[in-house]
């Protein structure tokens, strides 16, 4: 991303910021998102209109000579010049409102996708206006900016700037774009059916077809499906995915991924997902007889081997699966012991990266992506890196990883697959057999396996660190001894005997 793209973001964020007043986070992100959604539509409407108006055959105010084009159809009091000329309205929540009614009627996919508040009196003293205003000489939804992906990337960076303030609640719908990209950079989806369980704003998706796209591919081999439980989510997902003209299969309402799959019969070619962590209250009850508990039922008190169980039971018979999960998911004993080991005898566990600590904006602990394969090229092994000392702390408490980390791990796990220049780095990457893993009682934290990278200190004997001690002390007691008779010296020559 150049750094006029970076200036720009930053100045947007800090207006958009200094204009919503009191409102909390949780809001102000719909209220700006929203109108940012109503700036790109507006602009690739009215990119078209124009080239309609100069073909001189009156299909300006004719919806299907957009659709055929993927643009979706704007009437004329939903049009951000309209919007502009009444941004000062005392009434421009209800004109923002009746703007977004109309466009679900003209576009019936995204019927029940917007963001309909801006005449709520929570939102009283939110200056529409300026905000409006703030993004007028953008433009977000033209040919050129598409290509540059302006929009997409305003998106983002928005969601992660409202993830960070969101503190715990940002991490239901962002997962940072570094740690996406390295889940997408090891699996490498070109083609085929690409699922996330828990899309949040769907995040992996659009990182997903950035990679096509920078790999010289098709994205319109690549299908989209994807599920979300929070209504609201759900909508931001959806408008992200409509922003970059994705046609993604995300449901027709939001829903809760164990207890209503609205996916049943999918069997995708690959998985990326970042499911909530050590979710306690999941409904386990009601779902004890499930096709999806292959290898045990999860426990009551902790959902992470369901979604584990729930996406290797999703997986087509070359599939191949990212998901990452709490550190605690690698050692745990109990039910969810058991099921982990009846996954690696089955030969699934590709891979274990441990991730930093501090790469999300709502919790500081570490995790680890898990690499699922059905068609494992090193039959009978896995391979696992210790990536927790990558990264770069970006503020004091936010890490990212660098493209270098990111291709870092990705290359070590491809080097591996492939046997292509791959060896075993103590501290950082080991190939380990089956019988490694059960030797350590089936528990995959990394650390076990790769060891402790050599210090060079340590490969000092004890003799020669003795030696070497010693001689620093005894230099210190000297100067000691030096500085004392100096001191003793000054005191005589000003009337003062020392004993």
């Amino acid at each position: 991303m150049g750094k006029d793209m970076q200036v720009m973001e930053k100045t947007l964020w800090a207006a958009a910021d200094k204009m919503i007043g009191g409102l909390s986070v949780s809001n102000y992100k719909f209220v700006v998102l929203g109108i940012i959604f109503l700036k790109y539509i507006s602009d690739s409407f009215e990119e078209k209109y124009n080239e309609l108006v100069k073909e001189g055959y009156g299909l300006e105010e004719v919806r299907d000579a957009y659709e055929e084009d993927n643009i979706f159809f704007v009437p004329e009091k939903a049009r951000w010049s309209y919007l502009v000329a009444h941004s000062k309205d005392y009434n421009i929540g209800e004109i923002l409102d009746n703007a977004l009614d109309l466009i679900e009627k003209e576009n019936p996919s995204l019927k029940g996708v917007l963001f309909k508040i801006y005449n709520s009196p929570d939102f009283r003293n939110v200056n529409l206006g300026e905000i409006i205003d703030l993004f007028t000489n953008m433009k977000l939804g033209t040919k050129e900016a598409s290509e540059k992906d302006m929009l997409g990337r305003v998106y983002e960076y928005f969601l992660g700037q409202f993830a960070s303030k969101d503190g715990q609640k940002g991490g239901e719908f962002y997962t940072p774009a570094c740690i996406v990209k390295t889940m997408v950079e090891m699996i490498e989806p070109y083609s085929g059916r690409v699922y996330d369980p828990a899309c949040g704003s769907g995040g992996m998706f659009v990182q997903s077809l950035k990679f096509i796209e920078n790999h010289q591919g098709n994205v319109r081999n690549v299908s989209i499906y994807g599920q979300e439980k929070n209504p609201t989510t759900w909508k931001l997902a959806k408008m992200n995915l409509a922003i970059r003209s994705i046609d993604g299969d995300l449901g027709k309402f939001a829903a809760d991924t164990f207890h209503e799959d609205l996916h049943k019969d999918l069997k995708a070619d690959y998985i990326l997902a970042n499911p909530p962590f050590n979710i306690s209250d999941w409904g386990q009850e009601k779902l004890l007889d499930d096709y999806r508990w292959k290898y045990g039922i999860p426990p009551k008190g902790n959902a992470n081997y369901a979604w584990l169980e729930h996406m290797t039971s999703k997986l087509s018979v070359n599939g191949k699966a990212a998901i990452i999960l709490a550190n605690g998911s690698l050692s745990v004993g109990g039910q969810e012991g058991e099921i982990r080991k009846n996954i690696i005898e089955a030969d699934l566990v590709d891979c274990i990266v441990a991730m930093p600590s501090n790469l999300f904006y709502t919790v500081t602990i570490p995790c680890s992506i898990w690499i699922i394969n059905r068609n494992k090229k090193q039959k009978g092994n896995t391979l696992f890196i210790n990536a927790s000392n990558l990264g770069t702390m970006v503020t004091r408490k936010l890490r990212e990883l660098t493209d270098e980390d990111i291709h870092k791990i990705a290359d070590t796990y491809h080097n591996y697959q492939n046997n292509l220049n791959y060896g075993d780095v103590l501290g950082y990457c080991k190939k380990a057999s089956m019988e490694d893993i059960k030797s350590n009682n089936y528990v995959l934290t990394p650390g076990r396996y790769v060891g402790i990278e050599n210090n060079h200190e340590d490969s000092i004997s004890y003799d020669k660190k003795m030696k070497k001690i010693t001689s620093e002390l005894y230099k210190q007691f000297e100067e000691s001894y030096r500085l004392e008779e100096e001191i003793k010296k000054n005191l005589r020559c000003i009337g003062y005997e020392c004993n």
